[in-house]
């Protein structure tokens, strides 16, 4: 739904105000305007907007609405069940105005439909490729599983990208308990605009032991380190397994590996000591903080190919998450690597949590960056 507002704001004499809004997608639906100037309250007659043509729509408030001094508000097609979205699927922050007034140019590149932010036709194959798969490593097992683009079967001789992530129970299942990214509807929204050609491989996590496995040194503090035999299992027995069963495009330009938090650092040390198989970084909120000091010499971390890094940092997820990301990037530079080897890109949320949620959001930019921008 809306942001309720709980106070009244300031209040201003009504100067005109004219907003035209475009979108791509257009329907029978008729498009309402709602926000702090009518306390959030859909479907009323008089703040509906006039379709001039396919995509094209103009509102101008009647001189008798008082606005407030700064005006915050949404478009909606009828009900919340409708309302507006980002490019990726996203609910959007609330549009704000200082002062309004004058004409304004307003964009919807997605609407939800009925509740659902993705078209289910759209959404990826999921198959649990192994229950306990061997982890000889480890000497354990684990649940991965696979998701295929949607229209996977349909060509044959199609190959795909790959991207490995960490804590597969987090990903797309709603029962778990921290929430979860939504990647089978993400990856719903980018297939329907045209860029989903990628398969996903989810690593189910190793509950108590999860610390431990994400650990890539030594630290007694936080736990005993597996990290190494963990990303010796993803390069050496996991992706040729892959590989070797579906039709993937091998190499390390289209191969990549993330996760979040712990599973965001495992994946920087991943891309570190394997550069010759992960070509693609997705870092978010790593926990650098578990390490301070990459070691950098004790890896070999000279690219044949050029590597991308898109990392997501939070504001609201501690006072170092962000400096420790920052400084992650800088001494990738001091280390002599040019920006042509390594393409880094860091996002910062200054009002960003540490969540299962935020990570889906961002999930889907960062896909776009990495393998088709």
């Amino acid at each position: 739904m809306g942001t309720a507002i709980s106070y009244a704001p300031p209040q201003q004499i009504n100067s005109a105000l004219t907003i035209e809004l475009t979108t791509p997608i257009d329907d029978t639906r008729p498009v309402f305007i709602v926000g702090n100037f009518n306390n959030w309250t859909v479907d009323e007659p008089r703040f509906k907007l006039r379709r001039l043509s396919h995509g094209k729509f103009m509102f101008t408030f009647p001189r008798d609405v008082t606005l407030p001094a700064r005006l915050e508000y949404k478009f909606v097609r009828g009900g919340w069940e409708n309302k507006e979205l980002d490019d990726f699927g996203n609910t959007t922050e609330n549009r704000v105005l200082e002062h309004p007034n004058g004409d304004v140019q307003d964009y919807v590149p997605r609407w939800s439909n009925y509740g659902l932010t993705f078209n289910p036709s759209f959404l990826p194959i999921i198959k649990i490729i192994d229950d306990n798969f061997n982890i000889p490593q480890l000497k354990k097992t684990r649940r991965v599983t696979i998701l295929l683009p949607f229209d996977y079967n349909k060509h044959p001789q199609k190959r795909y990208s790959v991207l490995y992530l960490q804590d597969g129970q987090n990903l797309f299942n709603p029962q778990s308990p921290y929430g979860n990214w939504a990647i089978d509807q993400k990856l719903a929204v980018l297939a329907e605009k045209g860029i989903g050609d990628v398969i996903v491989v989810a690593v189910d996590h190793g509950g108590s032991e999860r610390v431990n496995e994400f650990l890539p040194v030594q630290n007694q503090k936080v736990g005993t380190s597996e990290g190494k035999k963990y990303v010796r299992f993803i390069a050496e027995t996991l992706k040729p397994f892959i590989d070797a069963q579906y039709r993937t495009l091998p190499d390390r330009l289209h191969t990549g590996i993330g996760g979040s938090s712990m599973g965001g650092l495992i994946t920087i040390y991943a891309g570190l000591m394997y550069p010759s198989v992960f070509g693609r970084l997705m870092a978010f909120s790593p926990s650098l903080w578990v390490t301070q000091n990459i070691p950098f010499e004790t890896i070999n971390f000279k690219t044949p190919l050029p590597t991308k890094i898109y990392a997501y940092a939070g504001g609201r997820e501690g006072a170092s998450m962000i400096p420790n990301v920052k400084r992650f990037r800088d001494n990738l530079k001091i280390k002599g690597l040019p920006d042509s080897e390594v393409n880094f890109k860091l996002v910062i949320d200054p009002q960003g949590a540490h969540s299962e949620m935020r990570w889906g959001q961002e999930f889907p930019k960062a896909i776009e960056w990495m393998f088709f921008y």
